[in-house]
């Protein structure tokens, strides 16, 4: 399942900071763990779809870097969303 407008907005809304932010770390990272989680579905049923396998890498490698950046500006927050996420740092 794509990541639809009222799904997207339900995620903004719960990693938000205040209202109307759609660019902290947590909104980016919260966004980029459900597409992660879709392609790693997609790519257990077409374990050949190569292009796919690429987008998956670029989008776990941009997580990566978000979440070192949330790591080194803010421990709390970092804790807190990787809790919340189910992530295994």
């Amino acid at each position: 399942m794509a990541l639809t407008k009222e799904l997207k907005k339900e995620i903004i809304e719960k990693y938000a900071r205040v209202p109307g932010d759609t660019g902290s770390p947590e909104v980016q990272i919260a966004i980029l763990t459900y597409e992660i989680n879709e392609l790693n579905d997609h790519l257990q049923k077409h374990p050949h779809d190569f292009h796919s396998k690429r987008g998956l890498f670029m989008k776990i490698g941009h997580r990566r870097n978000l979440l070192r950046y949330l790591k080194d500006t803010d421990v709390n927050r970092y804790a807190w969303l990787i809790n919340e996420l189910g992530l295994r740092r």
